[in-house]
């Protein structure tokens, strides 16, 4: 009985648990969307092209909770541990629908398709969770800085050929809202997001 009663009491503190939305860069947490008809700041629509050379859109995370990153396949320092936490993520969603992970990276001219799917192959990717985007540099670049607000408020403030490196995870959830922004070369970060992303899921 007695552990029937704290399986509950899990269920309900897991239930109860809100996450905030963030509509500004320097991630104010916001509790409630505005209901008197205020824009509340959304990812906005983008053209990118995945690993399989595929077009990319906002309608292809429709419904769809995602963690996002910034990445290029030659960096040889935060990048790596980046992926591995994206790994981590990967082996921990790999069977969940309601979840994709979004790499974009911030060099696009040497990260090709064919460059990006032999990554894909090195690091174990599976496609169907995770997804390593390219395009044009001033689409990724204002996506990640004016929208994703990776770098946070500094990124507002540099101009794009300011090259954008960062190791922040950030939370999306299936209306294209920010919830969230994690370290994703920290253990203990990339836990609380795991957290979090069940969390959102019982939203």
């Amino acid at each position: 009985m007695l552990i029937i009663c704290l399986v509950v009491m899990i269920s309900c503190d897991k239930a109860e648990r809100k996450l905030p939305y963030y509509n500004t860069a320097d991630f104010t947490p916001t509790w409630e969307l505005p209901t008197d008809g205020d824009q509340f700041h959304q990812i906005r629509p983008f053209n990118l092209i995945n690993q399989e050379n595929e077009k990319f859109t906002e309608a292809d995370i429709k419904g769809k909770i995602c963690v996002v990153d910034f990445f290029f396949t030659s960096c040889p320092g935060i990048c790596p541990k980046m992926a591995n936490s994206m790994i981590d993520l990967q082996n921990e969603f790999l069977e969940d629908d309601n979840l994709l992970l979004l790499s974009h990276s911030v060099t696009p001219d040497y990260d090709s398709v064919p460059v990006l799917k032999q990554y894909a192959i090195k690091k174990g990717v599976d496609f169907k969770r995770w997804k390593l985007l390219t395009g044009t540099r001033n689409e990724i670049y204002d996506l990640g800085r004016k929208y994703y607000f990776v770098e946070e408020d500094e990124g507002l403030l540099r101009e794009e050929d300011y090259f954008l490196h960062t190791e922040n995870f950030v939370l999306i959830d299936k209306q294209r809202h920010i919830r969230g922004i994690y370290n994703g070369i920290d253990p203990n970060s990339i836990q609380a997001l795991i957290a979090d992303i069940k969390v959102l899921e019982l939203e």
